[in-house]
């Protein structure tokens, strides 16, 4: 019976948050047709857990969170263009996480803070188009082993965690910010990262130039 219950939060217990904020440049549908390679970048992550939950973390573990979780969703949204892609909403190449990483970290970058070089700069390194960064804040991290621990420590699986991720597509040859997408979620511990992608990108595919 524990079981079902567990299941049926996991199921159910994503709320999806309506306040959502997208900008899409005038010229957007003529960059996403000139768009032939596209490479996502480790959001910046932010775990923001409650005082009674800080105490039981050293600084370096939160921090480690935040890494393992952008990782996640790194993951994540490749597996969500990918299904885009194979439905033909994307006719641009997705880059894979791991060569994205990889040529950042050839080229001396710290994947965690590759947004805070140009556009322009990102696109010479990386061979693509457009980069995918951002930010993304929970109260509770996604990520498998940083939720197990909390959940162990807090009895918080049936709890509320609140997100907030905000999206930008550059264009790598101009700089220029194609589309900037904010959204608010609320969901259940249960939830994995991919299923926060799909629920955050999910009303923004009919939307966004590059999955039209």
């Amino acid at each position: 019976m524990k079981q079902i219950i567990i299941t049926l939060f996991i199921l159910y217990g994503l709320n999806i948050n309506s306040q959502t904020k997208l900008y899409v440049h005038p010229d957007g549908d003529n960059y996403a047709a000139n768009t032939e390679t596209i490479a996502i970048l480790p959001l910046r992550v932010q775990v923001k857990l409650r005082p009674k939950q800080l105490k039981d973390f050293t600084t370096e573990q939160i921090i480690q969170m935040g890494k393992d979780e952008a990782l996640d969703i790194q993951k994540g949204m490749q597996t969500w263009f990918l299904t885009r892609k194979k439905r033909g909403t994307l006719k641009a190449k997705v880059q894979t996480p791991l060569r994205t990483n990889a040529l950042l970290k050839k080229a001396g970058i710290d994947i965690h803070s590759a947004s805070d070089l140009l556009p322009s700069e990102l696109g010479k390194i990386l061979g693509v188009d457009c980069v995918v960064m951002g930010t993304f804040e929970t109260s509770k991290p996604m990520s498998d082993a940083a939720g197990i621990a909390i959940a162990a420590l807090f009895g918080s699986l049936m709890s509320t965690n609140n997100a907030v991720c905000n999206l930008d597509f550059y264009d790598t040859r101009d700089d220029e910010l194609v589309v900037n997408y904010l959204k608010k979620i609320s969901g259940s511990l249960g939830s994995d990262s991919q299923d926060l992608i799909n629920i955050l990108m999910r009303k923004a595919t009919r939307r966004i130039p590059y999955t039209k």
